[in-house]
């Protein structure tokens, strides 16, 4: 999988509070629901990338269960 890309978004402090909530009432982070919201509008205006890859899975990734 390619590398990922770091991005610096300057926020409205009202805007970024509202998208924390919505990220935790999703369980996901702020940042996971940030690409979720761009994808969705790429998608919608039919600028969705042909080689994106899927969004990455949620959760702890395998085999590093607490113990």
């Amino acid at each position: 999988m390619a590398e990922r890309k770091a991005v610096l978004l300057r926020l409205d402090p009202a805007v970024h509070d509202a998208l924390a909530r919505w990220a935790a009432d999703d369980v996901r982070s702020l940042n996971a629901q940030v690409e979720l919201l761009l994808r969705e509008a790429l998608k919608k205006a039919g600028r969705s990338p042909k080689d994106a890859g899927p969004l990455p899975q949620r959760g702890r990734p395998p085999g590093t269960s607490k113990k």
